[in-house]
């Protein structure tokens, strides 16, 4: 059989806080959405911002780690695999489709009012947690203290 890949990188910021249940076996599920967004020149030549939502799954250690420190406006770095799921519509009994993204790798880039700018790495593969300097994906954010800007002046 020849070799595939199933690999989905997203560096973004979620949209809202995530939601977490648990399976009927105690494990912790996260589910969550992250922006990201692309910039192009339209016909006029005027830059135009595209965001794309994506549905994204963590279990286990790691969706208990995005409980504990994840926050609607927080910029994350997720690696991941691309699954559909499929069910009945309980009111129409039409099939649903939904595509996500389950976490295999997360990065907390650092986010809305935290005010530390670094951040921390999860894997679930490897089952341990660590900051994340060497990578590039945890960087020191700038300080932009007497600018005036507000947690409320942040669209996410």
């Amino acid at each position: 059989m020849a070799k595939s890949i199933n690999k989905v990188t997203l560096l973004g910021n979620l949209g809202k806080d995530p939601e977490i249940k648990f399976l009927p076996s105690g494990q912790a599920v996260a589910n969550f959405s992250i922006a990201t967004t692309d910039r192009y020149k339209d016909k006029a030549g005027e830059w135009q911002d595209r965001t794309e939502w994506h549905n994204v799954v963590a279990y286990a250690r790691t969706a208990e780690i995005v409980r504990d420190y994840v926050k609607k406006g927080n910029k994350l770095y997720v690696e991941g695999r691309l699954t559909t799921r499929s069910w009945d519509d309980k009111d129409s009994g039409k099939k649903v489709y939904r595509t996500e993204i389950v976490v295999n790798d997360l990065v907390l880039i650092g986010g809305r009012g935290d005010g530390e700018g670094g951040g921390g790495s999860y894997s679930g593969s490897r089952q341990s947690t660590s900051g994340d300097k060497s990578g590039g994906y945890a960087q020191q954010a700038p300080d932009y203290g007497d600018t005036g800007i507000t947690d409320d002046d942040i669209p996410f």
